[in-house]
């Protein structure tokens, strides 16, 4: 946490495009539910990127609840960010 920011924040998003028309809340917290996000993600080797004033909208929804259009772009260069992470990871 940086000094004069609050407390830290988290969402955590899932997206199965077989079964979701948009991703989804699956996580949400302030503090110390926020960090513990953070690590669980962290353990399952989940990547996780910074973004407050995304995490300010997401945090407003509901768990389950899908994205907004307004935050599709946003979004989508959140998961090209992790698919590109994930394809580098892989074994050629």
């Amino acid at each position: 946490m940086k000094k004069g920011k609050g407390p830290k924040r988290a969402v955590a998003l899932r997206y199965r495009p077989e079964k979701d028309a948009a991703p989804r809340v699956t996580a949400k917290g302030i503090g110390n539910v926020a960090e513990k996000i953070v690590e669980i993600a962290a353990q399952h080797g989940i990547p996780v990127k910074e973004d407050s004033d995304l995490v300010s909208v997401l945090s407003k929804l509901d768990i389950e609840e899908k994205i907004p259009p307004s935050v599709y772009i946003v979004v989508a260069e959140l998961l090209a960010f992790v698919y590109s992470l994930n394809r580098k990871k892989r074994p050629d």
